[in-house]
């Protein structure tokens, strides 16, 4: 039988909450929290789930979730509250072991996505879904992202983040010259100077990395420099931009390769 927690108090639901709210909470303890059955089970099959908590309408439902986790505790409905971010919530919450990637672990070559300044959740979650879907293995981030495991991000990744190689880079345009003394081409998201998409050859023989900018101010000029060249999705006039997520999302499709 599961243990049982019937207080809001109680450590195990503060340190939960706590990787819920804080990114640099999460960094240090290399681990993350989740919120919701689905989200739980499909990240429990990408990385160790340490604790699982579910209330007692959860487990009825979906009895094998007393064996998913490394501890697993039966929460009150009052606790579930406080550990849901919503008013409504499926009663199921883990915490998960973060996955560790290091820049040497990107797949060179291969298809990656770069992220500036994103800061957005759920764009960040966004992109990070697309390219999941899309054979995309890696993803840098700079310094200014919203945190890829953080509540939000998680939500709309549907755990994307959990089956890709995430790297944090302390300055990104260096990080991307030393993947072009690699052989990938870096593919700026970027107006000026640019080329239109079509334009662009869907496979590259080092591989790609594209790069994405921030929602309102997009790249850097030090990380456009950083990269081959700049590309740019054609639109019609009648609207000034395409957001962050979708833009990275048609690059990321127009780069998928021929075997997707």
């Amino acid at each position: 039988m599961p243990n049982r927690i019937t207080s809001r108090e109680n450590d195990k639901i503060k340190y939960a909450c706590k990787l819920a709210r804080s990114a640099a909470f999460r960094g240090g303890e290399n681990a993350f929290f989740a919120e919701g059955l689905k989200l739980c089970t499909d990240l429990a099959a990408a990385c160790p789930l340490k604790v699982i908590y579910y209330t007692a309408a959860a487990l009825e439902k979906t009895p094998a979730l007393e064996n998913l986790g490394r501890e697993n505790y039966l929460v009150e409905e009052h606790v579930a509250e406080k550990l849901a971010e919503g008013a409504s919530h499926q009663g199921v919450f883990g915490v998960f072991e973060r996955p560790a990637a290091r820049f040497e672990d990107l797949p060179v070559p291969g298809r990656l996505l770069a992220l500036e300044r994103v800061q957005d959740p759920g764009n960040v979650g966004a992109l990070l879904r697309s390219a999941a879907a899309f054979g995309f293995e890696g993803v840098l981030l700079s310094p200014g992202c919203a945190d890829p495991f953080g509540p939000k991000a998680l939500r709309a990744s549907m755990g994307a983040a959990a089956r890709l190689r995430v790297v944090q880079t302390p300055h990104l345009p260096d990080a991307l010259a030393a993947l072009r003394q690699k052989g990938v081409t870096a593919l700026a998201a970027a107006l000026y100077n640019s080329r239109p998409l079509d334009e662009v050859p869907a496979e590259l023989p080092g591989g790609v990395c594209l790069v994405i900018g921030s929602e309102g101010q997009g790249l850097t000029d030090a990380a456009v420099a950083a990269c081959d060249a700049a590309v740019r999705i054609p639109i019609t006039d009648k609207v000034e931009s395409l957001n962050a997520g979708v833009a990275g999302s048609v690059l990321l499709w127009h780069f998928r390769g021929a075997d997707r």
